[in-house]
């Protein structure tokens, strides 16, 4: 759909519903295209919570019996030994350092 600024003022409304039902509406000034009115584009990327929450509710995840995770625990975990036996690294790894 397309309208003029004028015609989008005077029909805000019917533009916007447009947009609801998906159709991309162009506004136009003087005939040339200015702004588009439309649907929310889905985000690129990123990091769906709620879809982990699904996951890890489906998995049994979120009853986590084990030891508490801590700042003592975050302590060792960033311990560059700790990492070197765990992950195999060898002696100059250092958290963080690709």
């Amino acid at each position: 759909m397309e309208m003029s600024v004028r015609e989008a003022r005077a029909n805000f409304a019917s533009a916007l519903d447009a947009a609801a039902k998906g159709e991309q509406v162009i506004i136009t000034k003087n005939g040339e295209p200015v702004a588009e009115l439309g649907p929310p584009r889905k985000k690129k990327g990123g990091f769906d919570f709620e879809r982990n929450e699904r996951v890890r509710k489906e998995l049994g995840l979120d009853k986590y019996d084990g030891p508490p995770l801590d700042d003592a625990w975050l302590e060792e975990f960033n311990d560059a030994a700790w990492g070197r036996e765990l992950f195999g690294l060898g002696d100059d790894w250092q958290p963080g350092r690709k």
